[in-house]
């Protein structure tokens, strides 16, 4: 039975996350899910990761520490070695839900025509707390385009053969190669979104979500217009606005954890 399952390759890029990399670890080593291939690029670490990559390189399929480019080369190094049918990333202070890669291979399975599947995910901070759901949607190539980017990275999934047609990752991007990926995967084949947490997107002082997202819009728009946009989008008008409310953005996290907890009052009736 084991034969017939798809192998999935996940890779865990990671730099100096000795904190939050053995979650990360267990989170893909305890899925319920038995064919599933392991690879962690760490791009020389010296915090104490590697106590923790030596701690569980049996079950890991592959691990290196070694001098880098950064996440982007990381990914692309792990990716260059994985044999799987289905492809995922999964940053290392980041964490999958339980059954998130089965969730998503039988998606798949189910549905042929569709290269890419993400589900949602909560945004959690240094202690694992949750602090937010994350805004995640449907969208496609347009949407994409017109900067409906609701798509959580950590809970995104895609077929193999689509990283060899539109692969590997843009090395030139520091912020946004997920999202560039996105638009050369929803060109080529199908994206679907299913309405299933299957991870954890952390956010602390260290993250660069947090501390370089200004970074983010301009390579956004980078894409955007090597795909032949124009100044007269929808997308370059967000990218103004958002350079506008740049310095508020870190007052969301506050605001998200508060909604949050008002939320869950409400719901739990007190």
């Amino acid at each position: 039975m084991l034969d017939s399952l798809p192998l999935v390759t996940v890779v865990t890029p990671s730099f100096n996350q000795a904190s939050y990399l053995e979650a990360a670890l267990q989170s893909v080593l305890e899925q319920d899910y038995p064919a599933i291939e392991y690879i962690v690029i760490d791009g020389g670490s010296h915090d104490g990761s590697l106590d923790t990559l030596r701690k569980y390189s049996a079950r890991l399929s592959h691990w290196r520490s070694e001098k880098d480019l950064g996440q982007t080369d990381a990914i692309n190094k792990g990716f260059a070695l994985g044999t799987g049918q289905v492809f995922a990333w999964l940053n290392s202070d980041d964490v999958y839900l339980p059954g998130a890669i089965r969730g998503a291979v039988s998606f798949l399975q189910s549905h042929p025509h569709v290269g890419m599947v993400y589900g949602s995910a909560f945004y959690i901070d240094e202690r694992g707390e949750i602090v937010a759901r994350y805004p995640a949607a449907p969208t496609d190539l347009r949407g994409l385009r017109r900067g409906r980017t609701t798509i959580p990275q950590q809970a995104m999934f895609f077929r193999s053969r689509l990283w060899r047609m539109v692969g590997p990752l843009d090395a030139s991007f520091y912020y946004a190669m997920d999202y560039d990926l996105w638009v050369r995967i929803a060109s080529v084949s199908r994206i679907a979104f299913v309405d299933q947490p299957w991870a954890h997107f952390r956010l602390h002082g260290g993250s660069k979500s947090l501390r370089e997202a200004s970074r983010c819009w301009p390579e956004m728009m980078r894409v955007h217009f090597r795909d032949g946009g124009s100044h007269f989008s929808i997308l370059y008008a967000k990218s103004l606005i958002r350079r506008v409310v740049e310095p508020i953005m870190p007052l969301r996290i506050r605001f998200w954890r508060w909604r949050y907890r008002v939320q869950q009052a409400r719901s739990s009736g007190r």
